[in-house]
Formats: C-alpha cells, structure tokens, sequence
C-alpha cells in the first residue's frame, strides 16, 4: 500500500524536551520556519512575517475563542469527575454556534455514567462530606455518544443564571494533556482577534500574532479576513485506522461569511495568494469549497485532508509543529508532501524547534505547494 496511506507513515520520535510548555513572550517572538520552493527553508523568527508575504496577500484567520470547557465536578457519591465540553447540543441534535444548556462531554470516570446519572458542581451532596464555595449546578447524562464515548449531558443552573457566565467564573482553560507545567496566563491560550466563544482548543497557528504585527501586515498591504471554526473532537481526534482513507473526521461548526468570500474572490482576480492562518482556517476555507467553487458556508465540517487532496482555495499555509500520526500532520502532508514534511520536522528537531500547541510556527509558501 502507498505510504501516504498509511498510519506508520506519519509517524516520528519528537524528544520530550521539544514540546513548549509555555508561549513565547511576546507572542510574534517565536521561530518561524519557512518553507520555500524545492524544499529549501530559512529561519527566522515570527515578527519576519511581512518580508516573506508582499501586498495584495490575504491572511485568513479563524476568530473562535476558547470556551473555558474544563469543568471538576463529583457524583453524588462524591467522587471527582472532570467534564470537557465539547459542542452545544440543542434539541434537534445539531451542533450550532449558539449557546445552550446542552452539551457533548468527555466525562473521566465516564464509563458507569449512564443515562440518568447526575453530576454535580459546586456545592456537594450530603454524602460527599467536603464543601466548595460556589453555586450549585447539576448536569444530568441523557446519553452516551459512541462516535466520542462521551457523554450528552443537560445543566440545571440557578435562575437567571446562563451557563456562558458560569463556566467564565468557573470553567477552567482545556490546556492540552502535554503541556504538563504550564504557569502560562489563560489569555496566552487566545489569539488576540478572539471573539466568537465556542472552541475546546485554541488555533495555535494564530498565537503567534500580536495587534503589533497584524497592523504592520495590513499597512504592507496584506489583508486580512476571518473565518470562524469551533474546534471540537475533530480537530484532536486520534486516527487509528492503519489506512487513513477510511478515517472518519467527527463534525465541528464552522461560519464562512459572505464577506470573507468576497475578499477572497477580489483576492484572486487581483492575482493575490490566500495563506490561512492555522490548519482550522484552511478546513473552513476548503469545506465551504466542496461543491468545486469556494461560497459562503455556515454549518457542519468533516473534511479530512491528507495527501492526493485537489486544493480548491488555499495558496499556502502558516501553522504549528503537529502531533505524530495526527490528521493535522496529514492535511500538512497534503499540501507539501509527507516525506518532504517529516524531513523538515527532522531538521526542526535537531535545530531545537518548540513544537506543539505553545511551540514555534512554520510558514509554507505558494511556491513550495505541491
């Protein structure tokens, strides 16, 4: 079977000294490595960006913001359970970008949860015996998921009270399980043009840029547009499937509006290159484009990208180093090629690049698209 086919194939030894445990500050003072044509690549650092974009370039980035999505709560035996929100679930099961009291959850203890049970945060139940200073809430399961193992889960919470504003008082930042110590501020964990809450993770792509830098950008002529996509379980899903082909992307909600698709057109007619900021942007810029012509798109994405992929809008690519055997790692490999990428990793790792979600950033030009 290709290789490009294959799970193994995406598969290399990163040190464990290699993944940030905390973000550059400030944020534009992380490497950036740049891939050019034929493979060739220069260092420098992210605040380089305006000498290797030139006027009439359009950035796309994803403008979600990071929900506050890790909760502790306890059963009503009073044993600790953590809940990760993972999408809203209003009741006619369609994940939106509005808020609800109905969320998909990864639930840890989960397994003897069943429909039914409930969870409860803040103040314990008589039988736990320990107490906590925040308001009662309940989340009652009403189902299993089996694409997610996780759980649906309904929350109860004081009148007037809405669960938005609660998890912001109470909710913690879902730093992800590899940054181990972290004392990095829970703002670090936002790009600065945030502002649609609905994410479980943050587009790290985007981290690197500071109100600095976007203006310098735009002042050299390169626009700027957004997009928004919550990243959800798609986005850090393992693949396990030994083909990848048959890997199925779980759905996240993503908005690609009308004006954004207006620039992108003026964009190309103009001859301008789209570089999406973040491998969420290009998801939302491509799945908006599966009908073959790129139109305004507020819904459902699944799209998985891997090698053989036909390219619809997206001229090039800013993003993170990604985790081995990821379906980042393979939407990556689908612009570039995978051995060409995993040689560039290898050349990252012995040049002591950060990798992962606080780590450095790579730069893939048009010219050394595929």
């Amino acid at each position: 079977m290709n290789c490009d086919r294959l799970l193994a194939g995406y598969d290399y030894i990163l040190p464990t000294e290699r993944i940030a445990q905390t973000p550059a500050v400030p944020r534009d003072q992380a490497r950036l490595l740049v891939v050019k044509a034929n493979l060739q690549q220069a260092h420098g650092i992210f605040r380089d960006l305006p000498n290797w974009l030139r006027s009439g370039d359009l950035l796309v980035l994803n403008n979600t913001r990071v929900l506050p999505a890790r909760l502790h709560g306890y059963k009503a035996s009073g044993l600790p359970v953590e809940v990760l929100l993972l999408e809203p679930q209003p009741d006619d099961g369609e994940p939106n970008d509005d808020f609800s009291n109905r969320w998909l959850a990864l639930v840890k203890p989960g397994r003897r949860l069943k429909p039914g049970a409930q969870i409860w945060f803040g103040q314990p139940s008589p039988q736990s015996g320990f107490g906590v200073d925040t308001p009662i809430v309940s989340a009652k399961v009403l189902a299993t998921d089996s694409a997610t193992s996780g759980r649906i889960l309904q929350f109860n919470l004081p009148p007037g009270q809405s669960l938005r504003d609660w998890l912001e008082t109470y909710g913690e930042m879902p730093l992800p399980p590899y940054i181990t110590n972290s004392d990095s501020d829970p703002a670090q964990y936002q790009t600065v043009y945030a502002d649609r809450l609905g994410a479980v993770a943050a587009p790290t792509a985007g981290l690197h840029f500071t109100p600095e830098l976007l203006q310098t950008l735009q002042k050299q002529g390169i626009e700027q547009a957004f997009v928004t996509l919550h990243i959800g379980v798609g986005t850090f899903r393992p693949v396990e499937a030994e083909d990848i082909t048959v890997h199925q992307m779980h759905s996240e909600w993503a908005d690609v509006p009308l004006a954004t698709v207006e620039l992108i057109r003026k964009t190309q007619a103009a001859g301008g290159r789209i570089i999406a900021v973040g491998t969420t942007a290009v998801r939302a810029l491509e799945g908006a484009a599966q009908t073959g012509q790129l139109q305004p798109f507020q819904g459902k994405v699944n799209l998985f990208i891997y090698p053989g992929y036909e390219w619809r809008v997206v001229d090039g690519l800013i993003t993170n180093f990604h985790l081995p055997k990821s379906s980042l790692l393979m939407l990556v490999s689908g612009l570039i090629g995978r051995s060409r990428l995993l040689d560039l990793y290898e050349q990252a790792i012995a040049a002591e690049y950060r990798f992962y979600s606080f780590g450095d950033a790579m730069l893939i030009l048009p010219e050394a698209k595929l």
